[in-house]
């Protein structure tokens, strides 16, 4: 029968004698050797050795929305070291298909101590206004990414969506675009209000589009705008971004050659996509690095890492854009 100590030993790809010695606290084992025994014993569900044990407050909450969308786990893996070179420990929690909340989240971290927490995307928001104001009344460190709340002291760093609007539309300009949809995210979430906003401003009239951040959505809302007869779309994600293809094609459409589509993230695998996506690339290091050290600030008591940080996106131009059918140039 298998032993604990081959357990972990096994998931941890070290010895038994390796894992016995990091248990009872003895020296002779290197620094990732015994961080891949904690590691399993975190994942096994075994308890650490009170030497290794964290202190409360130095755990901290990385919340996110969900993990399938690609954007998310990129941050969160991004974060979640840059938060363990500081000695701190990154706590994830993600809503879950089976009615895990960001509400009981934040419950859950409140009630561990925890010395503050990231909120990745529109998590702060989505936990509601009672559990932002818990996180006010206890004085919690908090850091938003990506997302806009009223949170007071709340640090606030994310891509400029205005930016990401006016290079997208820049670039379909030149190929010679006129009529441009763009397909949202839900209404009411933050960067996809700043999106509109930004693209209302510089073509008022042209048609725009709320669906939920999922290839479906994006196939369903990007239908309704092709009959609007666009000639391109700009999407807030690039799962959006892969739906309107998809709707492109049932129409009997190419993209580019009759519709172009821009996407947002440029998330794992978007340059081996078919086409290969033009899309807006979040600078996910930045943003994660600065989200951390604004969190090291508000828990070193400095009240001046409160406020906001906006990044620049990049263009990456691929094989979804071009120039517009000659009838509708």
């Amino acid at each position: 029968m298998t032993t604990r100590l081959e357990e972990v030993a096994e998931l941890a790809g070290v010895s038994s004698a390796t894992v016995s010695r990091v248990l009872n606290g003895r020296t002779g084992t290197s620094a990732r050797s015994r961080d891949a025994v904690l590691t399993a014993l975190d994942v096994l569900g075994y308890r650490r050795p009170a030497a290794a044990r964290a202190e409360p407050g130095s755990l901290i909450g990385l919340v996110v929305p969900d993990l399938r969308n690609p954007i998310f786990p990129a941050f969160a893996d991004l974060i979640a070291a840059a938060l363990v070179r500081r000695g701190l420990v990154p706590l994830l929690c993600a809503r879950t298909p089976d009615g895990i909340s960001e509400a009981d989240h934040i419950e859950l971290l409140l009630a561990h101590g925890t010395g503050g927490v990231i909120f990745i995307g529109g998590s702060l928001a989505d936990a509601g206004p009672e559990h932002r104001r818990t996180l006010t009344d206890r004085g919690m460190p908090v850091v938003l990414v990506n997302a806009a709340d009223g949170h007071s002291g709340a640090a606030t760093v994310a891509v400029d969506d205005a930016d990401a609007v006016g290079r997208a539309l820049a670039h379909l300009a030149d190929l010679g675009h006129r009529r441009i949809g763009l397909v949202a995210g839900p209404d009411g979430h933050a960067p996809s209000d700043r999106k509109v906003a930004a693209f209302t401003a510089r073509l008022p009239g042209m048609p725009v589009a709320h669906a939920m951040f999922t290839a479906e959505g994006g196939r369903a809302t990007a239908a309704r705008l092709l009959d609007a007869r666009v000639t391109a779309l700009v999407c807030a994600s690039d799962a959006l971004a892969l739906g309107a293809i998809r709707a492109v094609r049932r129409r009997g459409l190419d993209v580019p050659r009759d519709v172009s589509v821009i996407g947002f993230d440029d998330s794992a695998y978007m340059p081996v996509t078919d086409p290969p996506l033009t899309t807006l690339r979040q600078p996910v290091a930045a943003i994660a690095s600065a989200a951390v050290a604004a969190l090291a600030g508000l828990l070193a008591g400095r009240g001046d890492q409160a406020g906001g940080l906006l990044f620049e996106p990049e263009l990456i131009v691929r094989e979804t854009t071009g120039p517009p059918p000659r009838s509708n140039a």
